[in-house]
C-alpha cells in the first residue's frame, strides 16, 4: 500500500542561476508531487536565494533516505543550508511563564482548536500561580523556582523537563527571567520569545514604564527568537497599537496584552508551520 506523506523543504544559499530547476527536477525525479512553492532571492550579486517547498511523496519512509542523500549532494553543490519536515507532524512544546497568563491562554487555546499544528506538553514556571490553568487543560506543570545564585541549578532542571518531554519548541509566554547563554545555546532558533515593545524601542525591563514616560503614540510587541544577547535576537512577528495622552499606564499594559497575545501566536504558528528562515540576525518569514 502506498503511503503520500507531505514534507517541507527550506533552503538558504548563496543565489545563482538554476537553483530552483535543480530542485524541482530532484523532486521530480523522485516522483514527488510539489503543492505549494515560495522564493525570495536578493540578487545575483552577492546575495543570498531563500525557498521554501511543500511535497507530496509516494514513497518517502523512515528507511527510505534517497531523498536526503539527493538533496545533500544538491547542498553540496549549490552551498545550501536545508531543512527537511514532515508536515503532518505536531511539534512539541514547552512553555515557560511566570503569572501572566493571557499569552498562556492563546497558545493553549489556538493549540486545541488546532489553529497552531503544535502541542504544548509542559507548562514551566518560576511561580506556581498558573497551575490552575495548567491543570484545566490537563497539561503537566512544573514549578522551578529561580534563587539568586541558584539560576545555573534551575536551568538544569528545567532543560530536563524539557528533553523528558521530548520538546521541539521553547516559548516564553512573558517569562520574566533572563537565560543564560549556556541554556539559549542548546535550542539555536528554537526558544520563541514576546516582548512588550515594538523592538528595537524599550528594550530589557519595564518597557511599558519606558513608553509611557516618553509619551508614545503608539506601542507595540515583538516576537524573536532569543539569542545570547538580550531582546536582541531574529525577529519572527511584531504588531502595534495607537495610543495618546489619554491612555494611563494600565491602559497602556490593557491594550499591549492585547497586541503580545495575537504576535506571539502567530510567530508561533508560522514557526512550526516552517515558514520562518534564520540568516544572520534577520528573518525570512514565507506567506501563508
Amino acid at each position: 500500500m502506498t503511503t503520500i506523506k507531505r514534507y517541507r523543504l527550506l533552503i538558504a544559499c548563496p543565489d545563482r542561476p538554476g537553483i530552483i530547476a535543480a530542485v524541482s527536477n530532484m523532486l521530480s525525479h523522485k516522483g514527488c508531487n510539489i503543492t505549494g512553492f515560495d522564493q525570495y532571492s536578493e540578487g545575483l550579486d552577492g546575495g543570498l536565494f531563500f525557498m521554501r517547498a511543500e511535497f507530496d511523496d509516494p514513497s518517502f519512509a523512515e528507511e527510505d533516505i534517497t531523498l536526503a542523500k539527493e538533496m545533500q549532494l544538491l547542498s553540496e553543490s549549490y552551498q545550501m543550508q536545508w531543512r527537511l519536515a514532515e508536515a503532518q507532524r505536531p511539534r512539541y512544546l514547552a512553555v515557560l511563564v511566570s503569572t501572566e497568563d493571557h499569552c498562556l491562554n492563546e497558545l493553549l487555546w489556538q493549540t486545541q482548536r488546532g489553529d497552531i499544528n503544535a502541542q504544548i506538553r509542559v507548562i514551566i514556571s518560576n511561580h506556581s500561580i498558573l497551575e490552575p490553568v495548567a491543570e484545566r487543560f490537563q497539561i503537566p506543570f512544573h514549578h522551578v523556582a529561580v534563587t539568586k545564585g541558584q539560576k545555573h541549578n534551575s536551568e538544569n532542571e528545567m532543560l530536563a523537563l524539557i528533553r523528558d518531554y521530548a520538546v521541539d519548541t521553547i516559548v516564553l509566554a512573558r517569562y520574566m527571567q533572563i537565560l543564560s547563554p549556556e541554556f539559549v545555546a542548546q535550542y539555536p532558533a528554537r526558544i520563541i520569545n514576546i516582548h512588550h515593545s515594538f523592538l528595537p524601542a524599550f528594550a530589557g525591563a519595564r518597557p511599558y514604564h519606558q513608553a509611557y514616560q516618553r509619551g508614545v503614540k503608539l506601542i507595540g510587541a515583538t516576537a524573536h527568537y532569543v539569542t545570547a544577547e538580550l531582546d536582541a535576537g531574529p525577529i519572527i512577528e511584531q504588531d502595534v497599537r495607537r495610543v495618546d495622552h489619554r491612555h494611563q499606564l494600565e491602559d497602556f499594559k490593557r491594550l499591549g496584552r492585547q497586541v503580545e497575545r495575537a504576535v506571539l501566536a502567530r510567530a508561533v504558528e508560522w514557526h512550526v508551520s516552517d515558514r520562518v528562515l534564520v540568516y544572520g540576525n534577520r528573518t525570512v518569514v514565507f506567506p501563508t
